[in-house]
């Protein structure tokens, strides 16, 4: 799914206009990123979670040349799948 078929969907499901899905759907997604770049932690019970990791430096290598390249650490969003939502993906249709 896109973000303009979310911001449909929306707009179908509360019987709203596309603008002000739009705008719910462009502020929730500018929340979320100003949450994640502070270091929050974002929980979506149901969903799933996200947070930022941060990673060390490391050596590496270029594939190409074989050159040694130092790699610098980083921060990089990950996300943890909810149980509920985990249930939900892997349910064959027994309880």
């Amino acid at each position: 799914m896109t973000k303009s078929e979310l911001i449909e969907a929306l707009a179908k499901a509360e019987e709203i206009t596309v603008k002000a899905a739009e705008v719910a759907v462009n502020t929730t997604f500018k929340s979320m990123e100003k949450a994640l770049s502070n270091s929050d932690r974002i929980e979506i019970r149901g969903f799933g979670s996200f947070k930022v990791k941060d990673y060390d430096g490391y050596s590496g290598r270029n594939p190409k040349t074989g050159e040694k390249i130092e790699i610098k650490p980083k921060k990089l969003p990950f996300f943890k799948l909810g149980r509920d939502l985990h249930q939900r993906l892997n349910n064959d249709g027994r309880d």
